[in-house]
């Protein structure tokens, strides 16, 4: 017998052959370079310091010039790329004021899910 990966469906569990699940990922690298085609250094730095302050802030939103002044980057530039963020698949959000709120996985959002660190740091995720 083949090796399979069991898929949920609902209620409904299907076999799918190992090898048919490994031909569908073949691709996965390719897919993930596109859409991460659009960041520059300055995309990726914003994202990941997104991510990992989120948890240090005490529950609350990121403000565009924390960012900024952390970062050593120009509001506007600031502005530009947490838009580009925004809109490309989904990085993060920002609230009404224009806060960061959320950067998946983690969020300053109650959420039903909370992780903390074992630095002591709390957030709750998506």
């Amino acid at each position: 017998m083949e090796d399979a990966i069991l898929i949920g469906r609902g209620e409904q569990l299907s076999r799918l052959p190992l090898s048919d699940f490994k031909a569908g990922l073949s691709g996965v690298p390719e897919f993930f370079s596109a859409k991460l085609a659009f960041m520059s250094p300055e995309h990726h730095a914003i994202r990941n310091f997104t991510v990992a302050e989120l948890p240090r802030n005490y529950g609350k939103p990121l403000l565009p010039a924390e960012i900024s002044r952390r970062l050593d980057l120009t509001p506007e530039r600031v502005g530009e790329v947490l838009g580009d963020l925004e809109r490309n698949l989904l990085f993060l959000v920002r609230n009404d004021t224009g806060a960061v709120n959320w950067a998946f996985p983690v969020t300053a959002e109650q959420t039903p899910h909370r992780v903390r660190f074992n630095t002591g740091e709390y957030v709750y995720a998506a």
